[in-house]
C-alpha cells in the first residue's frame, strides 16, 4: 500500500514542480533562442504501477530521456517526448530528425531541461542533488517505464508523476516529466519544505 498524502503535501509537491519546470523552460528557451512556455498541470504521487499507465498508453512509441540523480536525493530524472515532437524539438536546433545526431540533440536537450529542472528544487529544498549524463531511448512508452522504475521497486514505493505541457514559439510539444525518488525521497523533499 502506497504512502497518503495530504492536499497540503501535495500542493507543495505541485509548486515545487511549477516553480522547476519555470526554470527549465527558461534554460531551454534559451539554448533554442525561441519562447519557451512550460505547465505544470498535475504532480501526482503514485504507486509504480500506477505510474506507469498514467503517463499513456503502454504501447505508444516515446522517446524517453533518462538522468539519474546522485547525491543527498537518489532519483531518475525521465523525460517522455512523442516521436513527432522530438522531431520538432531537434529540428530547432537545425538538426534532421532522420541524422543520427538526433539521439545525441534530443539527450543534450533533455539535460538542460532536466538538470535545470534538479538545479531549482536543489535551490528550494536545500538537497545536494547531482544529475548524470542522459541516455536515450525510443521504445514502446510501457517498456521504458517500467525499466526506469524496475531500478526503484521497493515494495510501497512512490513515484512522483509531473505532467508538463511544453510550447515552444506556438508549436505544441508534449514533454512529461517523471521524478523517481529512491525509497523515502518524496518524503526527504516533503520535510525539508516543512511538511514532513
Amino acid at each position: 500500500m502506497s504512502t497518503q498524502y495530504s492536499d497540503l503535501q501535495l500542493d507543495a509537491l505541485r509548486e515545487l514542480a511549477n516553480i522547476g519546470s519555470g526554470t527549465a523552460s527558461t534554460a531551454l528557451s534559451s539554448m533554442l533562442g525561441r519562447a519557451v512556455d512550460i505547465s505544470v498541470p498535475k504532480a501526482r504521487v503514485l504507486p509504480f504501477a500506477d505510474a506507469v499507465e498514467a503517463t499513456g498508453p503502454p504501447e505508444s512509441e516515446v522517446t524517453g530521456i533518462v538522468l539519474g540523480v546522485t547525491g543527498e536525493l537518489i532519483a531518475t530524472v525521465l523525460l517522455l517526448v512523442q516521436p513527432a515532437d522530438a522531431g520538432r524539438l531537434v529540428s530547432i536546433l537545425g538538426v534532421d530528425p532522420g541524422d543520427e545526431l538526433a539521439a545525441s540533440a534530443l539527450g543534450e536537450i533533455g539535460n538542460v531541461v532536466g538538470t535545470s529542472y534538479l538545479n531549482a528544487l536543489a535551490r528550494m529544498t536545500g538537497i545536494e542533488m547531482e544529475p548524470t549524463p542522459p541516455a536515450t531511448a525510443t521504445d514502446m512508452l510501457g517498456a521504458i517505464v517500467e525499466s526506469v522504475l524496475a531500478g526503484h521497486a521497493v515494495g510501497g514505493d512512490v513515484a512522483l508523476l509531473l505532467d508538463s505541457a511544453l510550447e515552444v514559439e506556438g508549436e505544441d510539444c508534449s514533454v512529461s516529466f517523471v521524478l523517481v525518488p529512491d525509497h523515502g525521497g518524496v518524503d526527504l523533499l516533503l520535510s525539508r519544505l516543512g511538511l514532513g
